[in-house]
């Protein structure tokens, strides 16, 4: 997939430049400029429309979370909040100059594609997650802390048992050894 990503880029940008060519022959080039534009600014307005929506569903969510643990009753379940990533992956494509791109970013934009995309992508999820195997984020957290393979964390000092450390008068200024000579 890597090896042809950059293929595929340059593929698509020739295939837009050449798309603009066409329109721009079959109309005029101001006519082409007015099309980038609205898309930029379509794309701007859906952006900002998006994210607001994001923003406040997180907002109304913490409020709720604050008064439950306020009350003491059990936090409510997260809202979903589907189709703002979508959204703005939609809005995004539209900012981007090119006619194929603004095509597909009002294609992201209709709901029914929506709600297949989310479907999906929560099943890719689910799936990916349930092949991870059990265990939980502290647990991998954990083990990645502990580079020993049992996992075993060990609590003790050091001690030296060399003769250069025997020599020396040992100074008793607080809780740690001196680090220096």
């Amino acid at each position: 997939m890597l090896r042809f990503l950059p293929l595929g880029i340059a593929a698509w940008l020739v295939l837009e430049i050449w798309l603009l060519i066409q329109v721009a022959q079959a109309t005029s080039g101001f006519v082409v400029f007015l099309l980038l534009l609205a898309g930029v600014v379509l794309g701007s307005v859906v952006i900002k429309r998006a994210g607001r929506r994001a923003f406040r569903s997180l907002t109304e969510t913490l409020q709720q979370a604050q008064t439950a643990a306020a009350t003491g009753e059990a936090p409510p379940s997260p809202q979903q909040s589907r189709g703002n990533g979508l959204t703005m992956l939609g809005g995004l494509l539209l900012i981007m100059p090119g006619l194929l791109s603004d095509a597909l970013g009002l294609i992201c934009l209709l709901p029914p594609v929506r709600k297949i995309v989310a479907r999906r992508a929560e099943k890719s999820f689910e799936k990916r997650l349930a092949e991870a195997g059990p265990g939980t984020f502290e647990n991998a957290f954990q083990q990645a802390r502990i580079h020993r393979p049992d996992g075993k964390v060990v609590q003790g000092e050091v001690i030296r048992e060399d003769s250069s450390h025997e020599e020396r008068p040992r100074r008793d200024d607080g809780p740690y050894p001196p680090i220096g000579s």
